[in-house]
């Protein structure tokens, strides 16, 4: 028996206390494991420099590097989003329908938890922290893959979360780690149907695919993000600006990051100059021939519009009107987050209905699709499937339902 279905067996084991620990217990585990983060903070930066230090070696770019790293603020950011899941309610043994036949059985749909999850990730460590955390509260077991890219860090942070649940009343086993970067280990984990209940991958479109082709336990599909911001015949174009800017640079190497940037015709003379201006040489700009006609950027091929660079780099298309945006988004769009700035209702209407994407945003930066920006504490991962979880998958996409039925003596006829 291998040392994963080892492992499994134990979370499966635990599964069944977590599934019925209260929410009293489920959050003083939790308040413990944040207690123990803020303890460990300066072993855990220290593992993660090793990380970093790594990855440039390896020649990573910058960008993605800062996915990797962690510092004081950014762990800190992990505590409070434990501390807000801990505020959270219970998604857990709830009820949204209860009903009774004429036959006197009363029948009820109960949330209940989906049991063990396995959740497959790159670089991010953070993920480690939210992963587990959303997974307690929601009664779930979690199994974690980082990467080997961050193998120190999701060490150093399973290590602290062991420890602050030693002095909870919750066995060390509601976690599990893989230490093990061996690929082969993740195909059997794919396939590990008796133990795992559900398998989230969390990275980009190389590992989603590998995960989606070879599992054979269910998956949430978490989705690349080729973002866009259409700028509108009507936008006010400092709003615009800013908007743009922020959806580009704040974080160029995340999923919710802007890719392309859709410039109505009627505003590119007013608009492509200030942006221009606005980016300053930091970022890579790509403009189709009518944007090349105003400002002095490189040539945007078909497969820019595909792209998610997740990097410095933008692609910039002028469009003819919101029409064309739609259509140009709905043919190279990942159905992840897409943004309008527009001072027209109709069309910011029109855009919000036709729009296919899991998050779509009138006037506001695309860098908000996150677990804990709105409001869940962290997330799983962004899924962009049509599924009962998509956009940010926290709590209330952890659960299942289960169906009990109450009688007094009752047979079919």
């Amino acid at each position: 028996m291998s040392n994963l279905i080892l492992q499994c067996k134990r979370l499966k084991d635990a599964a069944k206390l977590l599934g019925i620990a209260d929410t009293k217990k489920k959050n003083k585990a939790l308040y413990y494991v944040a207690k123990q983060l803020r303890a460990s903070r300066d072993i855990i930066i220290a593992e993660n420099e090793k990380d970093v230090r790594n990855a440039r070696e390896a020649g990573m770019k910058e960008s993605l590097i800062d996915r990797l790293r962690l510092d004081e603020n950014r762990i800190e950011d992990m505590i409070e989003g434990i501390e807000t899941i801990i505020d959270l309610r219970d998604p857990i043994w709830n009820s949204n329908r209860v009903w009774t036949l004429e036959n006197g059985l009363t029948i009820s749909k109960m949330t209940v938890p989906m049991g063990v999850i396995g959740i497959i990730y790159e670089s991010r460590p953070n993920v480690t922290i939210d992963a587990f955390a959303l997974a307690l509260k929601s009664g779930n077991c979690i199994l974690l893959r980082g990467s080997s890219t961050s193998i120190h860090s999701n060490r150093a942070l399973v290590n602290a979360v062991k420890e602050g649940l030693k002095a909870s009343r919750l066995p060390e086993d509601v976690i599990g780690f893989i230490d093990d970067v061996d690929r082969s280990v993740v195909m059997e984990m794919l396939t590990l149907n008796e133990y795992i209940d559900l398998i989230i991958p969390r990275g980009g479109n190389e590992l989603i695919q590998f995960v989606i082709k070879n599992a054979t336990v269910p998956t949430i599909e978490t989705g690349v993000g080729n973002c866009h911001v259409y700028i509108d015949e009507s936008a006010n174009l400092e709003k615009a600006i800013k908007i743009a800017e922020n959806a580009k640079m704040q974080r160029p190497g995340v999923c919710n990051a802007c890719e392309t940037i859709l410039v109505n015709e009627k505003v590119a003379r007013d608009f492509l100059p200030l942006l221009y201006q606005s980016f300053d040489g930091k970022v890579e700009m790509r403009g189709c021939e009518k944007t090349r006609k105003v400002i002095p950027v490189n040539r945007a091929g078909e497969e820019d519009w595909f792209e998610e660079y997740l990097d410095y780099t933008v692609a910039i298309k002028v469009v003819e009107d919101i029409k064309e945006a739609i259509e140009h988004i709905d043919k190279y769009g990942t159905k992840h987050s897409e943004a309008i700035v527009t001072e027209q209702l109709e069309h910011a209407n029109l855009f919000l209905r036709q729009v296919d994407a899991a998050a779509v945003y009138v006037n506001a930066s695309t860098r908000f699709t996150d677990g804990g920006q709105f409001g869940f504490g962290a997330e799983m991962g962004i899924s962009t499937q049509k599924i009962h979880a998509r956009g940010p998958i926290g709590l209330e996409e952890l659960v299942t339902v289960k169906y009990t039925i109450v009688g007094n003596g009752q047979i079919r006829e």
